[in-house]
């Protein structure tokens, strides 16, 4: 069995960015903690972070698909 760190950090770093997409959410925790401020940047640093942990993700895997005879 193989193990490829980089593969493990695009899932989970794609999979907490898709949860973070969550918008109403976020915008009731933010307002919870006095963040509510932030709440109209969230978009703008959640969507390129989860398009680049998938990216990564999916470039990992090929690689590790490649090496597996």
């Amino acid at each position: 069995m193989w193990r490829d760190r980089w593969l493990v950090v695009g899932v989970i770093g794609a999979a907490v960015a898709c949860l973070s997409c969550l918008t109403p959410i976020a915008a009731v925790i933010l307002g919870a903690i006095g963040l509510g401020a932030w709440v109209g940047r969230v978009d703008v640093v959640v969507v390129p972070a989860l398009v680049a942990c998938a990216a990564l993700a999916v470039y990992r895997y090929r690689i590790a698909c490649r090496r597996v005879p």
